[in-house]
């Protein structure tokens, strides 16, 4: 009979689940630290530097908060704000999700060239789309001259909310396609198939089998829009007016012109508290159980 000492049985025992998963996910967490340093060295400190300063400047206390509160200007700009990221939402969605659509049944040539219009954007700098964007609204602009050769009439649209909700579309775009692209591709087309050999129209199967599965990258690609567009300044400053002024603006007004540190905090604070509950509200509004929309079935294409 062969005897196992103590130790050797110890060293032969399997090692627990828990404890295999653990040293597996050290490396990775060694991976993900350059990541959190850089996030917390130009996010949570700048973050963290904008808030105590929204109570500690002029002097300590909720001060700068309650003349939010109490102004006529700061609640309407947030609004306006919070109206023009909506609008551009809806706006992306609209024309992403049947772009989008087009991706996945074309071939894999026209999907290149469809790929390469929506990242053409991401070439151009911002400020230059932004300065075309002023030459096509124009009042003899392209897009007025358009509408004057469909029988529109003239329609101004420069410096008006309109405008800059077409311009900031245009840049937000990207944000929405992807995303919805990348979902869309992950939904097995034999489940429209089955659904319309049991009898259902292709309308149906669209609406009843298609849609919901891709509605986690519309979620997500909603999300981006809408996060994004909160924070915008160019192309509101450029292509809007200051009646259409966002809370962008309104920050860097109090910074540069007003040198009122405390006030501009207190509306980064704001702005930023805003995103964080419309971030958690989708999340909590597209949390479902199963496997994500990516995981289920093959390519569609």
């Amino acid at each position: 009979m062969v005897s196992v000492s103590p130790a050797e049985a110890t060293a032969a025992a399997p090692v627990p689940v828990e404890g295999r998963r653990r040293r597996a996910g050290r490396p990775l967490l060694l991976l993900a630290l350059p990541a959190v340093v850089v996030l917390a060295v130009f996010f949570v400190v700048p973050a963290a530097r904008l808030a105590w300063l929204s109570v500690s400047v002029p002097k300590p206390g909720l001060g700068n908060y309650a003349g939010l509160a109490s102004d006529g200007v700061v609640v309407p700009v947030v609004l306006r704000t919070l109206g023009m990221a909506a609008v551009v939402t809806v706006l992306c969605v609209l024309c992403a999700y049947p772009y989008a659509y087009l991706m996945t049944i074309v071939g894999r040539r026209w999907r290149a060239v469809l790929t390469a219009l929506v990242l053409l954007p991401f070439w151009t700098s911002l400020m230059a789309r932004t300065f075309a964007w002023v030459v096509l609204l124009q009042d003899t602009g392209v897009v007025n001259g358009l509408l004057g050769a469909i029988g529109l009439g003239h329609t101004k649209l420069l410096g008006t909310t309109a405008g800059v909700s077409i311009a900031m579309a245009q840049v937000m775009l990207p944000f929405m396609v992807l995303p919805v692209y990348t979902a869309m591709r992950g939904i097995d087309r034999r489940l429209v198939d089955a659904a319309m050999g049991l009898g259902a129209r292709p309308v149906t199967a669209f609406w009843r089998v298609y849609l919901p599965l891709s509605l986690r990258g519309v979620a997500a690609g909603a999300t981006l829009v809408m996060v994004l567009s909160l924070g915008f300044y160019v192309t509101p400053s450029l292509v809007g007016s200051p009646q259409q002024s966002m809370l962008a603006q309104l920050i860097a007004v109090q910074v540069n012109q007003m040198l009122n540190f405390g006030a501009a905090g207190a509306l980064a604070v704001t702005l930023l508290v805003v995103t964080l509950v419309l971030v958690a509200g989708v999340q909590r509004l597209t949390r479902t159980r199963g496997a994500p929309v990516g995981l289920v079935g093959g390519a569609g294409s």
